[in-house]
């Protein structure tokens, strides 16, 4: 499983989000009101360890992440890499909740 580090491209990958949001906007308004609160949560230092099954779940919780990303935006100036760990938590539940994957991609 040794390879060279995925590498992506912030440009990229903001575009990606912004057109996936786009989407989102498109078919549920401005706001999504998400079904479920708590969900499973396994700690960063066993989710890419694959090769051994997690030892440790815990449980999370989409409306205090949801307030950490509220109080990032109430002092911009309090950003920290783990903020975006809060919003994969909220993307994660809002992708899962507004529908099926595409199957198709266009050529």
């Amino acid at each position: 499983m040794d390879s060279e580090p995925l590498r992506i491209p912030l440009d990229q990958l903001r575009t990606a989000f912004e057109l996936a949001l786009q989407h989102i906007e498109a078919s549920a308004g401005s706001a999504v009101a998400l079904e479920h609160d708590y969900f499973w949560s396994i700690p960063g230092d066993e989710l890419y360890d694959v090769p051994n099954e997690p030892k440790t779940i815990t449980i999370g919780q989409l409306s205090e992440s949801w307030q950490h990303l509220e109080d990032l935006l109430a002092d911009p100036n309090r950003a920290v890499g783990h903020h975006l760990v809060w919003l994969a938590d909220v993307l994660r539940a809002i992708g899962q909740d507004t529908g099926p994957v595409a199957t198709t991609r266009a050529t």
